[in-house]
């Protein structure tokens, strides 16, 4: 199994961030929602995803051909490599409205410039004319974005949106998605292995270990008193968790590959596993929406 037992549900006008190592499941987890992942060898064994009431998983070619760029916008995880080079910028976000509302070129090319307005690029007009080679990283990231947000979707999927940008034009993409979906009352599943965006722009959080969600809670609740020894680690290795000019410590091991885990799959790279956590596998569960999957929880420990 890639992922399996994932479970989580985004509410209207809220955003959760998905964290965790590189190879724990988190851009597999955003892909198949909208069933992106090839077939074969990629296929669901079990279980449901559900957007507004309707099963993705159960969509004929044709629905979900409907559903992706409509209800369900996604920014994918490379700007550099998601445009089309031979195509202006224009006439990619325009072709998402003649597919899916049906608008005469003149019109969605209007509506394009409008989009483009609306995330922040100067000139839009004149935007509208140019081929992503001419952009900036920045720029065609605000590019996907107004491509993912072109028909007011339900949700919006924004896969690790700030890879490969600089710091400055990271903080913008972010507020940037934070508003918008603030304004439009949208879902936002936002994936990101930056704990710091987690905490200033997500209201709840989700880690993910080794095809797993190993803890869930509100943003508050998770740095303040983190069950999962996992997220302890990742707050630990945070420069805010430790004070300025001291080496900032680091996870030993890596995340295991699909199919080797036995017990608690983060057991190996914990010092405080048990030995129950090398043989029996811990279900995810908790009160007051804060659940975790561990047999030896922080709870009694404050984080750094």
């Amino acid at each position: 199994m890639l992922v399996e037992d994932v479970s989580f549900a985004i509410g209207p006008g809220e955003m959760l961030g998905l964290v965790g190592e590189s190879g724990c499941g988190k851009s597999i987890t955003a892909l198949s929602v909208l069933r992106l992942l090839p077939s074969p060898p990629v296929r669901v064994a079990a279980g449901a995803v559900r957007v507004g009431g309707v099963d993705v998983l159960g969509l004929g070619a044709e629905d979900l051909r409907k559903l992706r760029g409509d209800r369900v916008g996604m920014i994918f995880q490379e700007p550099m490599t998601s445009l089309n080079p031979v195509f202006t910028v224009g006439e990619q976000i325009a072709e998402v409205l003649e597919i899916h509302r049906g608008l005469p070129r003149a019109l969605a090319l209007s509506r394009a410039a409008e989009l483009l307005a609306l995330v922040g690029l100067p000139a839009p007009r004149e935007q509208l004319e140019r081929y992503p080679h001419q952009m900036s990283g920045g720029q065609r990231q605000r590019v996907m974005i107004a491509i993912a947000l072109a028909c007011e979707p339900k949700l919006l999927i924004a896969d690790e949106p700030t890879t490969a940008l600089d710091v400055t034009v990271q903080a913008q993409i972010l507020a940037l998605i934070d508003r918008l979906r603030r304004d439009m009352d949208m879902a936002c599943l936002l994936i990101t292995h930056d704990l710091g965006v987690v905490a200033d722009v997500c209201d709840r959080a989700a880690v993910m270990y080794a095809g797993r969600i190993v803890e869930e809670a509100a943003v508050d609740q998770l740095f303040t008193a983190p069950r999962h020894r996992y997220t302890r680690a990742l707050i630990e290795t945070t420069p805010a968790s430790n004070p300025p000019g001291v080496r900032l410590p680091s996870i030993p091991g890596m995340v295991p590959p699909p199919g080797a885990r036995g017990g608690c799959a983060f057991a190996p790279r914990c010092a405080a596993a048990l030995p129950v956590c090398r043989v029996s596998l811990p279900q995810l569960d908790g009160a007051d929406g804060h659940r975790a999957a561990c047999w030896n929880p922080a709870t009694t420990e404050a984080a750094a």
